[in-house]
């Protein structure tokens, strides 16, 4: 396959020229996009697939489909308008400034350039001439991990303002036999549960309305299967989200020829967007990744491109840590506190964490209900200040993070009193509380100093503080801006303008502290998308810490996400022993929230002993590539697996999933993979309870062959409900 040339290409055709039909491809190494004009200067994606072998045959796709229907409406283009000849679901509606709904975007140039960070970025030029209003298609795609990023810059140059009823960033066009869409449905500790149907004929529409926290009811993430259900390791796929922190909406849409449309972009709900003569709208970017090979490969590719391109310090190191939450939750002061950090230390963690309730003296923060927005030390818990705590912590050995809650306020504060014009509410109806809160306008620019302001307060006066939790807990009800009122900005900006001056407020944290870890959390799942990865390490999939509940979440989440960038805590939740639960927490980012120092001894010495192996295996975890083994939605056991770069090290996790008495979890081997068939590997367990041996004889040899075609039976039962497994290459 002839690849794009790494030298900028820029193409421009006038409109007698249309009649050449030029094709733009956007290419992977195994994926194939075909972008074409038609006659009269129409963009439609033509092919959507596996590479072909010569671009000799770009030409010939075209004729091989029908992408019109009875009537001769055309179901296939690039960027679909409304209010001419277009009678599907439109990815762009406007209002002419003269009060004309019509659009019809033709196309005029476009360009390839190769950019520094190993991917093809095109752009494409539609104009519709007698409106003066012009759209840029974007497409970046990454060629050795088939990831694309798609995005859409909006603009024009009539005499007044044009309002967008709907724009989409994305809009896709698939010709398989058959649609398969697997959605993630939230709820508060209840994220992530997965729901697969069929897409038949009509629109599909995926979409959340709560404006922050937008994902406590819906998770952007989506699988989507084109030739039959998803499957591990066979099938086309394609995995993505929509990089955007707040309200979203995806529209599957198969039409009467049997094709899928696919847009995806900001919801339009309540969101209509006065364009002003010369601005440039920027739609989020829809991010995805293709695989012919199904869903372990798409995953795996995802990661990659994560690590490398988006997360923030992606190939990086995380801190272990000790939470004081379900500890001592509001009710601690200096001395507990102290104490705790005697805890982290015994424990082998890297830091403790102090979460909510260490603020605020007229409204103290003794609950949920007061104090938010006041962010000085409480002088009653804590007379000398964060500075002692962390000086104290690191006496232990230890590092110390903190607990913020910057975005939010409660109407029992200070805050409150003193600025009522920062809060999103309708001033003439009852306030309506999420959590006993209410949101600040980051619409406001001071409302963004002020945020802004909190951290950098708190790292200016403790330069040694080592990690910050950021929380989101509140919905927006009631939405409104006293900031856009006296802006003169229509009330339907609110949702893009807060989420674009939470950005600011991030880029601004990041120019001045590059280089602080900070933990992305809201409510639990309610925020987690890779626009925000550009300014946090990681985040918080749920406040469901329960073993068993989390083996699930965190499968469904390691199809869009690396391990390195979620956190898993081991709590008192579940019924499971204390061992479940470290060994499902070492599949992230490891944590604990528990009294460390209540510990029995044997619990006290195999948590020890568990945080020494997790630091010998956790570079494979947050960096390796990761295989799903065997499914715990159609299994008793669960199995996971990590392999490093050069196949040399792996670590297999198992977990028994089914408890009732007839579990089949030991009849079968589980069947490795990710590793040299030609290399030679010593099985080893970790992990191993304190008083009981493991049945794994540590000088057999097995090959990598053997390993991926039988596999290894790892005995999980009623009595031994989890089991760690380490291959290394034997030399």
């Amino acid at each position: 396959m002839k690849k794009v040339p790494f030298i900028i290409v820029l193409l421009f055709l006038s409109a007698g020229l249309f009649a050449q039909e030029t094709i733009i491809p956007i290419e992977t190494n195994d994926n194939l996009m075909l972008l074409q004009t038609s006659r009269e200067g129409l963009l439609n994606t033509v092919y959507f697939g596996k590479p072909l072998e010569g671009t000799e045959e770009y030409r010939n796709v075209a004729a091989s489909y029908n992408f019109r229907d009875a009537n001769g409406g055309i179901y296939n283009a690039t960027y679909t308008t409304s209010g001419t000849w277009n009678l599907v679901e439109p990815a762009l509606e406007v209002i002419q400034s003269d009060g004309n709904t019509s659009l019809e975007l033709k196309y005029v140039s476009h360009k390839q350039e190769a950019t520094s960070d190993n991917a093809i970025l095109t752009s494409i030029l539609l104009e519709d001439a007698q409106y003066n209003f012009q759209v840029v298609l974007y497409y970046k795609a990454w060629t050795k991990e088939n990831v694309i990023e798609q995005w859409t810059e909006i603009k024009h140059t009539q005499k007044e303002a044009v309002v967008m009823k709907k724009f989409a960033s994305a809009n896709l066009y698939f010709t398989n036999k058959e649609y398969y869409l697997t959605s993630f449905g939230n709820e508060w500790a209840k994220e992530m549960q997965r729901n697969e149907e069929k897409l038949t004929r009509g629109i599909k529409s995926i979409d959340t309305k709560l404006g922050t926290r937008a994902y406590l009811l819906q998770s952007p993430n989506f699988i989507l299967a084109c030739d039959g259900k998803a499957a591990e390791n066979t099938g086309t796929v394609v995995i993505g989200q929509l990089a955007w922190s707040s309200n979203f909406r995806y529209d599957f849409e198969v039409v009467a020829n049997g094709n899928l449309r696919f847009l995806a972009g900001i919801n339009p709900f309540a969101s209509e967007y006065t364009l002003q003569p010369g601005e440039t709208f920027k739609t989020p970017s829809l991010i995805y990744v293709v695989s012919h090979k199904g869903t372990g490969e798409a995953s795996r590719n995802l990661h990659s491109w994560a690590r490398d391109y988006r997360v923030l310090d992606g190939n990086g190191e995380r801190l272990t840590l000790l939470n004081n939450w379900e500890a001592t939750y509001f009710d601690f002061d200096e001395n507990k506190l102290t104490a705790l950090f005697k805890d982290a230390k015994e424990l082998g963690v890297d830091l403790f964490l102090l979460d909510d309730g260490w603020f605020a003296n007229k409204y103290p923060r003794n609950g949920d209900n007061a104090g938010l927005g006041d962010w000085q030390e409480n002088k009653k818990k804590l007379p000398n200040g964060i500075g002692y705590l962390v000086e104290e912590a690191t006496k232990e050995g230890v590092k110390f993070g903190i607990w913020i809650e910057p975005e939010m306020v409660n109407p029992k504060s200070e805050l409150y009193e003193n600025h009522p014009e920062w809060v999103i509410r309708q001033p003439e109806r009852p306030e309506k509380y999420f959590r006993n809160q209410l949101v600040l306008d980051l619409a406001n620019p001071e409302v963004q100093d002020f945020v802004f302001g909190i951290v950098d307060k708190l790292l200016d006066n403790n330069p040694e503080l080592a990690f910050i939790k950021w929380d989101c807990n509140s919905v927006i009800y009631n939405a409104h801006s006293a900031y856009l009122e006296t802006q003169k900005v229509p009330q339907t900006h609110i949702y893009i303008e807060y989420t674009k001056g939470l950005y600011s407020v991030m880029q601004r944290v990041r120019a001045k502290f590059p280089k602080i870890p900070i933990m992305m959390c809201s409510g639990g799942g309610g925020r987690g998308d890779y626009e925000l990865f550009k300014y946090f390490t990681e985040f918080w999939p749920s406040d469901d810490t329960d073993p068993l509940e989390r083996i699930y979440m965190q499968w469904n989440y390691s199809y869009f996400f690396p391990a390195i960038v979620t956190d898993c805590h081991v709590t008192d939740w579940g019924k499971q022993p204390l061992k479940y639960r470290v060994d499902v927490a070492s599949m992230g980012k490891l944590g604990f929230d528990i009294v460390a120092g209540e510990l029995n001894e044997k619990d006290k010495q195999f948590a020890q002993d568990a945080v020494k192996n997790y630091n010998s295996f956790k570079d494979l975890v947050w960096h390796g590539d990761m295989y799903r083994l065997v499914n715990p939605y159609e299994n008793d056991i669960a199995a996971l697996m990590y392999v490093n770069n050069d196949k040399s090290r792996a670590i297999v996790f198992n977990y028994l999933v089914n408890n009732r008495y007839m579990s089949t979890a030991t009849t079968r081997p589980v069947v490795f993979a990710g590793l040299d068939a030609n290399k030679k590997y010593r099985l080893k367990e970790l992990n191993v309870y304190p008083g009981r041996r493991s049945w794994i004889d540590t000088e057999k040899v097995y090959s990598g062959d053997f390993l991926m075609k039988v596999g290894m039976n790892p005995n999980v039962s009623l009595r031994n409900t989890s089991v760690l497994i380490e291959a290394t290459e034997v030399l």
